[in-house]
């Protein structure tokens, strides 16, 4: 049975609607406790007898023989010890719930008893609770609100206003402006100081025994949205208990949270003035909380200090940044980059790698098909900014640590013959990865993941993953789609588990930004296999970015039909595999491709026909592995589980989730521009009307010498200039070697992110910038060689120039310019290119530097160049019959193409031209061994193979008989 959800007016908690699920588990609870609170000493009374004996033992009885009937009764004696400390457990536990107020008493030595007592309790008071915690710190996913009215508890008032020392810096902002504002609130009135801070007291409301701080808020501040305001008020402070309000906790009942200055409701006591109506212990409780507040400690400094010395210190030059970006916002505006493409790091790393493998696959085929083409990068406009917004958001480590992480927990589960758990959500930090289960469960997880804050969150720390952990070969949860973020952490929900339909309300234009980030980031990203995104009401042009996974329907009626259809065939396809989920088959062994997520991105207002047939759909499609999201204005569609709303300020509202992030969005302008980069990657399908012309032209003539000259063909070397040490070399040749590969010019934010992929400050950026600027020097018009265009981005001079500069300079004097009128030319010009080819691009760069170049479409160009210049010239010596110099321009080539088929074949035609046969049966040997290592059982290619035929007719009895 779908799930409602209702949406409550302000100041109105909305009534929860429970599922059977949750009255059984209530139920099967109850019977629990029944049975182990009073079927055990039941039975062992019935069946044993009274632990007590009847009457004074003697000291005969010591002499007495040991019997079975001994071991049974002294184990029936530890057993009724267990039961009496389990019992206890219960009573304690019991007492805290039902009267909400203080922590239960620990027991000595129950923990284990303790905590299944304690869960046991929560379960079958669940019909009356409110939502838990989250990681980090927000309401737990399927969590509901009860209906009941407020009961207020105490609110304490002291002698100061909150909220005024605890204001944030807003990205952008000085901090010395935040600072100068404090000063104004602290001396703009004298009685500033003597406004009370009011202080909260948590005690559940009637009828209920937990609270949370969005029901807090709602209660005393008008708007559950504040929590976050009573969050940072009392994060990490010690609470009467001794434990800490953290990111990954519950409030409990018996804390004191200060509030806000503007809280209303409840009793009001004045500390450190005593209040009839609280007692001593809790007004006491209320002064000590209050002294751990860095406001009380704020105004200890003010009375050591004068007044005439409290003046703001200056802000920091360069304030540090969030992971992944590495310049301000400020900065981001200037220069006019799409600031939703860089806050969205996981997005931009899948365009970024489905990019990159459009254009090799794109290189590729053209070089098959015997097509020559480049690929330049964009110089100016909304691409060439999309470009750099994808590549200084990117964070490839975070998505392959997610992938990686998800594998290896589904590897460890199927070793230990435990299915997959039910994931709704997961977290991502930089220092871990949690996922939220649908339901507790009693099994811990296998190692090295280990428990969060409850039984149904399960965590792991990215320094605990090893590199060589088994990994699943199946995508255990491909559903994941980024939703937002929230303190640092970014929230993943997993579309497909959620039990019934996803709604988005808002505007039109901010729920279309929300669905095409989803929608974008589910066809490209990096921890999916298989999936089928459909898309109805939008993205019709989403299939250029993944024709494998993302397809278009027309019109809902379309959709309704087909996902009937195969909803039918995915219930049909579990029962013949005995599986109640796809969950069961992404880790057993036959693998169906009805295991793979179907994801139903709709945007459409629905007539009552189609919400009920869409409805029935979704009751059941979280097992199925379909999910359906639904952004429209109906507020209370049929079937709805989860209901989300984006705010024109982009915050993206969950309130009966207790959720409130900064929406991830992808604005139209940014999607469109992400849709012309991939269609200009698919350029080469087009014929270019001169491919050889590169970016730079290199003088080649004397007067045209080079005043640094660098090699990144083969091991990188720079020439011209005086050594750096040690410490700042790396990072130095690091940066020169991307500026070098991008002649068109580099905006500093993506050199920075190149270098630092975690992050950087600006004022580090800057160093290293001018750092570089000073190594390479001025030109002899004193001109610096490392310059700033007007749009900030960087470029060197020509006076700067390296080896693939010259390299393709000399391609296209050989095909374009000189080598076109005289062979003679031409044969000099390819032989001087193939010259520079000394290996790989970079080769024996340092271990865990040059990430950035698994991006850089350079790395899949110069193979194919050198190829075609090591053919161009074999094909010039083999017109003059001489084949010895055309194996050698052959093999030159393949030292750094080594597998290019084309080579293949026209080293066994040069090699045949010698009349050696022998040696044509070595080569085609060698070949087939390369071959093996390259293709697997494949072998030698078909065309490689039919031109053996042809030259060698006997190769395959040479190849059967070794």
């Amino acid at each position: 049975m779908a799930r409602g959800t209702a949406t409550g007016r302000p100041g109105q908690p909305s009534r929860p609607v429970r599922t059977a699920g949750d009255f059984l588990r209530a139920g099967a609870a109850f019977l629990a406790l029944a049975v182990l609170v009073v079927g055990v000493p039941g039975a062992l009374a019935y069946f044993i007898g009274w632990p007590l004996p009847h009457s004074m033992p003697s000291a005969s009885t010591l002499k007495d023989p040991i019997t079975a009937s001994t071991f049974v009764r002294v184990l029936a004696i530890v057993v009724w010890l267990a039961w009496a400390q389990f019992t206890a457990c219960v009573l304690v536990e019991a007492k805290a719930a039902i009267s909400g107020v203080g922590m239960p008493t620990r027991i000595p030595g129950a923990g284990p008893s303790q905590l299944l007592a304690r869960q046991l309790i929560a379960a079958l008071l669940l019909v009356g609770a409110t939502a838990a915690s989250l990681t980090p710190g927000l309401s737990s996913l399927g969590g509901k609100y009860d209906g009941q009215p407020a009961r207020h508890g105490s609110v304490a008032t002291a002698q100061h206003q909150p909220g005024q020392q605890h204001r944030q810096t807003l990205p952008g902002q000085p901090v010395a402006q935040v600072q100068h504002h404090g000063q104004q609130t602290g001396h703009g009135s004298s009685t500033q100081a003597d406004k009370p801070t009011k202080f909260y007291r948590i005690t559940p409301p009637e009828g209920r025994h937990h609270d949370s701080l969005w029901e807090v808020a709602q209660r005393h501040l008008g708007d559950g949205r504040r929590y976050k305001e009573i969050y940072e008020l009392n994060k990490d402070r010690v609470q009467p208990d001794g434990s800490r309000l953290s990111e990954a906790s519950l409030i409990r009942p018996g804390w004191i949270m200060e509030m806000p200055g503007d809280a209303r409701g409840g009793d009001l006591v004045e500390v450190p003035d005593p209040t009839p109506h609280v007692s001593p212990e809790e007004q006491h409780q209320v002064q000590q909380y209050d002294k751990s507040g860095t406001h009380h400690q704020h105004a200890q400094q003010q009375h050591q200090q004068p007044a005439h010395h409290e003046q703001a210190k200056p802000a920091p030059e360069h304030p540090a940044e969030q992971p992944h970006t590495t310049t301000s916002t400020g900065d981001s505006q200037d220069t006019g980059l799409p600031e939703a493409l860089i806050a969205s790091p996981l997005l931009a790393a899948g365009l970024l790698a489905a990019l990159g493998r459009r254009r090799r696959t794109a290189l590729l085929q053209a070089a098959a098909a015997g097509i020559r083409t480049s690929l330049r990068q964009p110089r100016t406009g909304a691409e060439a900014d999309t470009q750099d917004a994808l590549r200084i958001g990117a964070d490839p480590d975070g998505v392959a640590f997610l992938d990686r992480a998800l594998r290896a927990l589904s590897a460890a589960l199927a070793d230990a013959g435990r299915p997959l758990p039910i994931v709704h959500a997961a977290w991502t930090t930089e220092e871990a990865l949690h996922i939220q289960l649908a339901s507790s469960t009693s099994e811990p997880p296998p190692t090295p993941w280990h428990l969060g804050h409850d039984q149904s969150v399960w965590s792991l720390d990215r320094t605990e993953l090893a590199p060589d952990a088994e990994q699943s070969p199946i995508a255990p949860y491909p559903g994941l789609a980024s939703l937002g973020t929230l303190d640092g952490s970014r929230l993943l929900l997993n579309l497909e588990a959620a039990p019934g339909i996803l709604t988005l309300t808002g505007a039109p234009t901010d729920r279309e930004a929300v669905l095409a980030s989803i929608a974008t980031e589910l066809a490209t990203n990096g921890w999916s296999d298989r999936m089928t995104v459909t898309l109805v009401g939008f993205g019709e042009q989403l299939d250029a970015l993944a024709p494998t996974r993302a397809r278009h329907l027309p019109n809902l009626d379309e959709l309704l039909e087909a996902m009937e259809a195969e909803t039918a065939q995915r219930r049909a396809a579990l029962a013949t595999a005995g599986y109640d989920t796809v969950l069961t088959g992404r880790t057993g062994l036959p693998q169906h491709t009805q295991w793979a997520p179907h994801l139903v991105l709709l945007v459409s207002d629905l007539t009552p026909q189609q919400a009920e047939r869409l409805a029935r759909l979704a009751s059941r499609s979280s097992s199925l592995g379909i999910g359906y999201l639904v952004a429209t204005e109906q507020k209370d569609l049929p079937g709805t589980a989860w209901q989300f709303d984006i705010t024109p300020d982009g915050r993206l509202l969950a309130p009966l989730l207790g959720l409130e992030l900064q929406a991830q969005r992808l604005p139209r302008a940014q999607y469109e521009a992400v849709l012309q980069l991939f269609k200009a990657a698919d350029s080469p399908d087009r014929p270019d009307p001169d491919p050889t012309a590169p970016p730079v032209l290199v003088d080649l003539s004397d007067q045209g010498r080079p005043a640094v000259y660098a090699r990144l063909m083969g091991p990188f070397e720079v020439n011209g200039l005086e050594p750096l040490d040690a410490d700042r070399s790396v990072l130095a040749h690091e940066a020169l070697a991307l500026l070098l590969l991008h002649r068109e010019g580099l905006h500093p934010r993506v050199l920075a992110s190149a270098l630092w992929p975690r992050g950087a400050t600006e004022d580090v950026r800057d160093a290293v910038i001018e750092r570089l600027r000073t190594w390479l020097g001025t030109d002899s018009d004193g001109a610096p060689r490392l310059r700033t265009a007007g749009d900030g981005r960087l470029s060197l001079s020509a006076s700067v120039v390296s080896d693939w500069d010259v390299l393709q300079t000399l391609r296209h004097e050989a095909e374009r310019g000189r080598g076109r009128r005289d062979r003679g030319i031409r044969r000099r010009l390819l032989k001087d290119a193939l010259a520079l080819a000394r290996g790989p691009l970079l080769a024996g760069r340092p271990e865990g530097r040059y990430s950035w170049l698994t991006h850089e479409i350079a790395e899949a160009q110069l193979p194919l160049m050198v190829t075609e210049i090591a053919l161009a010239l074999s094909e010039e010596y083999a017109e003059l019959d001489k084949p010895e110099s055309s194996i050698n321009a052959i093999h030159a080539g393949m030292r750094v193409a080594p597998n290019d088929e084309r080579s293949w074949n026209a080293l066994l035609r040069a090699v045949h031209a010698t009349g050696d046969e022998a040696r044509l049966r070595a080569t085609a040997e060698d070949l087939s061994v390369r071959a093996a290592d390259h293709h697997g059982a494949r072998g030698l290619p078909p065309r490689t193979q039919a031109l053996l035929d042809e030259l060698l007719p006997t190769w395959r009895g040479g190849q059967i008989a070794n």
